[in-house]
């Protein structure tokens, strides 16, 4: 395993999902079941989905496509997105 990949991956994941969306819903949902396990294993089974589809849409676009173009298209969607937000769109 390549550690320090794991490393830069996990800490970009990390800080980037501190106060998210997913956690408010964490949050709601464990607050108002009563019950974290659940939400804690339906949180964790969801991400796992989630990620792993994503990881595998990265691998196959990159055997075709530079990764550099994959990271502007991301970049630029991002800011796309935000700015839709910005102004009430989304």
């Amino acid at each position: 395993m390549d550690w320090k990949i794991f490393l830069a991956t996990f800490s970009a994941i990390f800080v980037a999902e501190l106060a998210d969306k997913t956690q408010l819903v964490g949050i709601g949902m464990s607050a108002k079941s009563g019950k974290p396990l659940a939400v804690w294993l339906g949180s964790v089974s969801a991400y796992i989905i989630v990620t792993a589809v994503s990881v595998l849409i990265g691998a196959t676009l990159g055997k075709y496509i530079k990764p550099e173009l994959i990271r502007f298209a991301g970049a630029s969607i991002f800011i796309m997105i935000g700015i839709l937000m910005f102004f009430g769109k989304i």
